[in-house]
């Protein structure tokens, strides 16, 4: 087997190859797009380079057939957040072969060791964590908008090598041929009746507005959750809309507002990758890109995913946060061809939120693991825990 450092367009180019291999005949497996994984290593599309870096590498066997691929990379603001500097791995595919496993896992360590790491958290993103985070060990199905799917070996070769299961992240569906749990619905309509409480959805119209008012509510509620936390700028985040812009659908996204103060947020994504399965290769061509804009205008797309949903600290027994999904799902039923919405994803460490995703109607589906693994074996393996348990929805 040879390992091969990614430096130019052809390594990049196989780097993105590898999994279009391996899952050629898994009929759950949905190709994301190329221009979606590459900005994630381009440092001209990616803050996280501005105070972080990362390298990636392929493996090829004897007849120099791609066989696995892994990412490794360190973000400053981020690294010492658990007590010890820890890097982070991603982006890992690869045969049902412990030895190659290895290999790339090794490769990772060898890598973030040599930068003054003693940990590595796999397989995660560089980036923020509502997308390409964690190892799918449960609900083997196709994956909603930006949620990794691997085979179900993974979890051998990540716990033969020696990871640690670190935290378990759950997903939930509503099934939206049910009721709405009745009980539920009278208090969501309560609290959204309160005088003092309102709500709106994003518009690029007033873009600037609902940006500065996403920044302060995810920052505020965020910082407490760490104490190295590294606030969400203005700047990265309008570039962040505007390169999702043909995704985001604005009546999906909303806010909470108390005497027009912003004090909550849940972000939803119609699941393109409803559509991205019809384009399978990943390629945005031209014949591509039409495709997308007419499957994504159609009603190809049955399903959202809410990706981040959050309440600012002394709000959190207000009851706002049900109002506020209340408003996501009165406009999913003015779509009757949508029959599903994904709560994803919750940490195991974060029961009051598990409670809400049951409280609505969601029943759990998926389960994904982010992993540890110890570099220094004095370091005693602790399971995350949430020490600001509550804050986080």
């Amino acid at each position: 087997m040879t390992l091969v450092e990614v430096t130019d367009k052809k390594t990049a180019a196989q780097f993105l190859e590898v999994p279009k291999l391996l899952y050629r005949s898994d009929p759950n497996w949905i190709c994301p797009l190329d221009v979606e994984i590459e900005g994630i290593f381009d440092p001209r599309n990616n803050s996280c380079f501005l105070h972080g870096e990362a390298k990636r590498w392929i493996l090829t066997d004897g007849a120099n057939n791609l066989i696995g691929r892994i990412a490794a990379f360190i973000d400053r603001n981020k690294v010492n957040l658990f007590g010890y500097p820890a890097g982070g791995a991603g982006f890992f595919e690869c045969i049902n072969n412990q030895e190659a496993a290895n290999l790339l896992f090794n490769t990772a360590v060898f890598w973030l060791s040599d930068k003054g790491m003693k940990a590595m958290q796999a397989p995660i993103n560089f980036g923020e964590n509502f997308v390409y985070w964690g190892l799918l060990t449960e609900g083997f199905m196709q994956q909603g908008y930006g949620m990794p799917y691997n085979f179900p070996y993974y979890k051998s070769l990540f716990e033969t090598y020696g990871f640690k299961n670190f935290f378990e992240q759950y997903s939930y569906h509503i099934d939206l041929s049910k009721p709405f749990p009745e009980r539920m619905l009278k208090f969501a309509e309560y609290i959204e009746t309160r005088p003092n409480f309102s709500f709106e959805h994003f518009s690029y119209e007033k873009a600037e507005k609902f940006i500065d008012d996403l920044v302060t509510t995810y920052n505020t509620i965020w910082s407490s959750y760490h104490d190295g936390y590294s606030p969400l700028k203005h700047n990265d985040l309008r570039k962040m809309m505007e390169d999702a812009k043909p995704v985001i659908d604005e009546k999906l996204i909303w806010f909470a507002y108390d005497k027009g103060n912003p004090v909550a947020l849940v972000i939803n994504y119609p699941d393109v990758n409803q559509v991205l399965k019809k384009l399978k290769n990943g390629r945005l061509s031209l014949i591509n890109k039409l495709k997308f804009l007419y499957y994504k205008n159609s009603k190809v797309i049955t399903r959202s995913r809410s990706l981040v949903a959050g309440v600012l600290p002394e709000y959190q027994n207000s009851g706002i946060i049900m109002a506020l999904f209340y408003q996501y799902i009165k406009e999913i039923w003015k779509r009757p061809h949508h029959t599903q919405i994904e709560l994803s994803w919750v940490g195991d460490y974060n029961p009051k939120m598990i409670a809400i995703y049951e409280k609505i109607g969601g029943y759990k589906v998926k389960t994904h693991i982010t992993y540890m693994y110890l570099f220094d074996k004095k370091i005693k393996f602790q399971r995350f825990n949430n020490e600001f348990e509550g804050k986080l929805y």
